[in-house]
């Protein structure tokens, strides 16, 4: 029973989540809402959900009348209001964000702290949305939040140096000018991230760019 309450519980937040995008918006997710979250067990899970003691606040505004089925209280809204359209399945539980947001605290753009958090396994449980879908569960700490930006800018500075490196480790092409100049902004975006050799690295691609031309 408990494994579907949390299931039930899942789908909620979800719901709560992508109201914006959902045919009929409040008027039509409210009515799941009260529908399915009779069971104590369902309130029990989503109080350990991220953000579900904010839907359990909607939940009994909906059920005490003081809000109306149609509506929700601005202060309730999933993602603090910004509807960013994240298409999110999370399942991960208070006490793992508490344990990522320790992480966090001395997080720095380096290689290992990148590859610590990378390897807590209900990170790698996200596979390759988890930038996307462990943002979606900070999205209520504006401190914790700003750190993961860091965590997704470093994983794509290191992405972009590797993929400076093969590029230059190969054999002059056009195909290779073509990805160059294509990827070029985010190359200059990033790769400054490693000083010096990230200049000199900048430096060789333009270069490297400009000997086909």
């Amino acid at each position: 029973m408990q494994q579907q309450a949390h299931i039930i519980a899942q789908r909620l937040l979800n719901l709560y989540r992508q109201a914006h995008v959902i045919s009929g918006g409040w008027a039509v997710v409210n009515r799941a809402l009260l529908a399915e979250s009779n069971d104590a067990q369902v309130i029990a899970e989503l109080s350990n959900l991220p953000t579900g003691n904010k839907l359990i606040a909607h939940i009994n505004n909906l059920r005490s009348g003081k809000t109306p089925m149609d509506s929700i209280d601005n202060d309730l809204l999933p993602y603090g209001g910004m509807m960013v359209g994240l298409d999110v399945n999370v399942s991960i539980s208070k006490t793992e964000i508490e344990q990522l947001k320790q992480l966090l605290i001395s997080f720095e753009p380096t290689p290992e702290k990148l590859e610590q958090i990378r390897q807590l396994p209900f990170v790698k449980n996200f596979g390759s949305d988890w930038e996307t879908d462990i943002k979606s569960a900070l999205v209520d700490d504006a401190e914790a939040l700003a750190k993961w930006d860091m965590v997704i800018r470093t994983n794509k500075a290191y992405q972009m140096w590797d993929s400076a490196k093969q590029l230059l480790s190969e054999n002059l092409t056009e195909r290779n000018r073509a990805q160059i100049q294509a990827d070029m902004p985010e190359f200059e975006t990033y790769l400054p991230m490693f000083g010096e050799q990230g200049q000199d690295m900048l430096k060789k691609l333009r270069t490297f760019m400009s000997s086909l031309q």
